[in-house]
This record gives C-alpha cells, sequence and structure tokens, in this order.
C-alpha cells in the first residue's frame, strides 16, 4: 500500500506533527515501506505456532524466600520521643 502526500499530511495531523511540505514524499516513501514490512508479516502462516510468553522462552531466577535482615525496630525506637507498642506517637496536626 503506498500513501501519497495527502494522507501523509493526514497522518501528521492525528500524530499532532508538523511536517515540511517538502519533506512529505520522503516521509510517504518511508511509511509505505513500514505498511509493507507489516503486510509481509501478516502474510505468514501462523496457525501452527504455539504462542509464547517470552520471545527467548526464558524463564526468570528466583531466590529463596528467606529473611536476611535482623529487626532494628527496638533500637530505632529508642532514640523517638514517643513510642507505644511498637509504634511511633506523633502530635496531632490535623483538626
Amino acid at each position: 500500500m503506498a500513501l501519497d502526500n495527502e494522507e501523509v499530511a493526514k497522518i501528521a495531523k492525528l500524530a499532532r506533527i508538523k511536517i515540511d511540505d517538502s519533506k512529505a514524499p520522503e516521509y510517504a516513501n518511508s511509511l509505505s515501506s513500514i505498511i509493507g514490512l507489516v503486510e509481509q508479516l501478516q502474510a505468514a502462516d501462523t496457525s501452527d505456532i504455539e504462542p509464547m510468553a517470552h520471545p527467548l522462552d526464558a524463564t526468570q531466577r528466583l531466590r529463596s524466600d528467606e529473611v536476611t535482615e535482623s529487626n532494628h525496630r527496638e533500637d530505632y525506637q529508642t532514640v523517638a520521643p514517643a513510642t507505644e507498642d511498637g509504634l511511633y506517637l506523633v502530635p496531632k496536626v490535623i483538626e
């Protein structure tokens, strides 16, 4: 499918892109080649191909779910002005 200058201008308006009229034939040629490539890809028979979640069929390496840091809450709360039941107490700022 070959695009003409009017179609390129319409596409540019829809995309809110300002292009020079002198470059419209160049854009028309580039867009036409892209559309041609898409048509070529759509013509490929993919009926016997199973869909894939990832093109490289890779699996994610997972680490074991284990605690690696100790709990320092008590240490942090010793310097706090006011705490209660493991929570920081702050003054009311909204009435």
